[in-house]
């Protein structure tokens, strides 16, 4: 079978859990945290206090997801999850300190070394990710 874009992009999502995965094996670092957590974490620091509603449409999963996501951060104190005290069925979520350390130790270092490694590569990095944002807002008219 052909590659087509789709499955690229599927691809390179995978490639990047392998790549973080391998970096906290290898640097005993991450705290076991996979790509996707550490991608939630940092998600969650840029616009905290979020819903968990809000958080999914961020994440662009769904709402039984992002729930299942944050359980085993929230028991390892990495976020925190508590009812809205402007609406009762709401949960807020922000991120712990321990959880935004966990980030810059170890998902932010990620994301710098993956753009460095693609800069030195000869890889145009900042076209790639115009394009990608490009494609993302097409996709989601």
């Amino acid at each position: 079978m052909d590659d087509d874009l789709a499955d690229l992009l599927h691809r390179v999502v995978f490639l990047l859990g392998e790549a973080a995965r391998r970096r906290a094996d290898s640097s005993g670092g991450a705290g076991g945290l996979s790509y996707s957590q550490m991608r939630l974490l940092g998600t969650l620091e840029d616009i905290q206090p979020v819903t968990q509603h809000q958080l999914a449409q961020a994440l662009s999963v769904s709402d039984p997801a992002i729930s299942r996501a944050l359980r085993p951060l929230e028991t390892a104190g990495l976020v925190q999850v508590r009812q809205d005290p402007e609406h009762a069925r709401r949960r807020l979520v922000t991120i712990t300190e321990v959880g935004a350390k966990a980030f810059h130790d170890n998902g932010k270092p990620l994301y710098d070394e993956l753009r460095t490694a693609l800069l030195e590569a000869g890889f145009p990095y900042e076209q790639y990710l115009r394009d990608t944002a490009r494609l993302a807002r097409l996709l989601e008219a």
